[in-house]
């Protein structure tokens, strides 16, 4: 009975795991998005005179910064929690000796 209790709080750590997991992929994502537009921009600014588009670049520039910014929120929280489930999964490990010969 106990150990099934255990399996089933580290089946539930790792689904938890697992969503941290995607808030992470997407973090990245979210990321890489005004890294590649700030990247366009640069490739063709020769075509365009920033002084004239200065208006323009400056909310593109800010609601970059805002979008980098959720993306490294979304990283971090997502590292703090698989990083807590780890921990909480090595305690249960070393508390069981059952389910540490099935858990690496």
């Amino acid at each position: 009975m106990r150990d099934a209790f255990v399996i089933n709080e580290i089946q539930l750590l790792l689904a938890e795991k697992r969503t941290s997991l995607a808030f992470l992929r997407t973090g990245i994502a979210v990321i890489a998005l005004p890294l590649s537009l700030v990247s366009f921009l640069i490739a063709t600014s020769e075509h365009y005179r920033v002084l004239r588009v200065w208006p323009l670049l400056t909310p593109l520039l800010l609601a970059c910064l805002a979008l980098m910014a959720f993306g490294v929120y979304l990283i971090h929280s997502a590292v703090v929690k698989i990083r807590h489930a780890d921990r909480i999964i090595q305690r249960l490990k070393e508390n069981n000796a059952l389910i540490a010969q099935f858990i690496q």
